[in-house]
């Protein structure tokens, strides 16, 4: 008999590139197609139906996304047809061969405001268009397939493609001193552990587990940027000097929520999915770097 085919988009970004670096472990159980804009282009939604009708996956992925948050904002059409409408196609077509949609989303879909980690089940309100895409694509997703579960993360890095911790490193060894903004809280999230997180989730389905819906996954402990800098900073020993700064003073194209930690104890529960703390994490993907 066949394994059950799990189809991952975004190969080439971190969480898709981070679940390929550990699908070996799994190949007894699964098999795994990784697929990039090559193979599947989300910009061109039409294309989709033909690729399910060819692979017939049980088990789909969707790690692909316009993440370019600022460029979102004057790219509005390309990010609608990546982060929502083909969402929804891929979910339609996940529906009519009965295959388990996982769709990655965003703390951004969240207005900022909040005080406590946000609750799956709190209104979206997004600030910035991204967010509103993704939002966007959130909606479409459960709309066109009830049997999805969508993950909303954050501040997301890896060892891999371009994010926070590289640049940081890169601008560290550079500069004698950095700026960075201190009143943006969040959680880190460090890819690889995610990755881990959703090909238990689908270990999981598979045995019967019977939950789907919407679910909050970033590592443990909540810090602002300016924290998680210094503690880069610090990791790596380097000299540089990390000065905090309001975010009035670091104007960006897209707003950023000023909070946006959400909480992560639904998937702990359904799932059992276990959550490393950000530090903890930071260590480790430092050390592989």
């Amino acid at each position: 008999m066949s394994k059950p085919l799990i189809v991952v988009t975004g190969a080439g970004g971190q969480l898709g590139w981070e679940i390929q670096q550990l699908h070996t472990q799994y190949q007894q159980q699964f098999d795994f197609l990784f697929v990039d804009k090559d193979e599947l282009d989300l910009s061109q939604p039409q294309s989709i139906p033909s690729f399910f009708e060819k692979h017939q996956p049980r088990y789909f992925v969707n790690c692909g996304a316009y993440t370019a948050v600022d460029k979102a904002e004057t790219e509005q059409a390309l990010v609608y047809a990546i982060n929502a409408e083909s969402v929804g196609v891929i979910a339609t077509a996940c529906a009519a061969i009965n295959c388990l949609l996982i769709t990655i989303s965003t703390d951004y879909v969240f207005n900022g405001n909040g005080t406590a980690p946000y609750k799956t089940n709190q209104p979206a309100e997004p600030i910035n268009y991204y967010g509103y895409s993704k939002w966007l694509g959130e909606q479409m997703a459960v709309k066109n397939n009830p049997n999805t579960i969508i993950i909303r993360t954050s501040w997301v890095y890896s060892t891999h493609a371009n994010n926070f911790v590289k640049t940081m490193l890169r601008l560290m060894k550079e500069r004698e001193e950095l700026k960075v903004v201190s009143d943006q809280v969040g959680s880190p999230t460090y890819a690889a552990d995610l990755a881990k997180a959703i090909v238990h989730v689908i270990e999981q389905k598979q045995a019967g587990n019977i939950h789907t819906g919407t679910y909050h996954y970033s590592n443990s402990g909540v810090i602002s940027w300016y924290e998680f800098a210094d503690t880069i900073k610090n990791i790596a020993n380097l000299a540089c000097k990390v000065l905090p700064i309001p975010t009035t003073d670091y104007p960006t194209p897209a707003k950023r929520p000023a909070y946006s930690v959400m909480d992560t104890q639904d998937i702990v529960r359904d799932f059992g999915v276990s959550i490393p703390a950000w530090k903890d994490s930071l260590e480790k993907m430092m050390a592989a770097l």
